[in-house]
């Protein structure tokens, strides 16, 4: 990727409607390269496609809860199992390998404190291998983020 790919990722992470015109426009190439460039990063995967970004509070869910989950065992079946599980659960938005204290940190959201209580219950509490969930609920955003930064090269 050069710069010219760069540029064109951070104005689609500002808006992924715009034509090949507008976007070949804001990164000052004409409509043929910009869409051969396009359809490249596409096929290598760097953009690995288009959605909408959606109000969650709009949407119903405005809960957001952080849960970090600690595995009773660490083999290779024990991870195993918990992430194809963890994967199947569409009130998991993200769910990451972490260091320290926890094995993953999961974003979840949910409609209410009635409803979180029931995924633990009904939900979390049947993935196998569990050893233990600490739960953060966050309160407020102050940053979203969806454009990458600036990529600087190191010396």
């Amino acid at each position: 990727m050069d710069a010219k790919d760069v540029q064109i990722i951070r104005v689609l992470q500002e808006n992924g409607r715009l034509s090949n015109q507008e976007l070949s426009e804001k990164v000052n190439l004409s409509p043929s390269p910009c869409l051969r460039r396009l359809r490249l990063l596409e096929k290598q995967g760097v953009i690995k496609g288009y959605t909408a970004l959606v109000d969650q509070k709009a949407y119903g869910l405005p809960l957001t809860v952080f849960i970090q989950v600690r595995l009773e065992r660490h083999n290779t079946e024990a991870v195993r199992t918990f992430e194809q599980r963890v994967k199947m659960i569409p009130e998991i938005m993200d769910c990451y390998i972490t260091t320290g204290g926890s094995d993953y940190l999961l974003r979840v959201v949910c409609q209410d404190l009635d409803a979180y209580e029931f995924f633990v219950r009904e939900t979390l509490h049947n993935v196998p291998g569990i050893a233990s969930i600490d739960t953060s609920f966050a309160y407020s955003v102050v940053k979203q983020g969806h454009v990458f930064p600036e990529i600087s090269e190191t010396q």
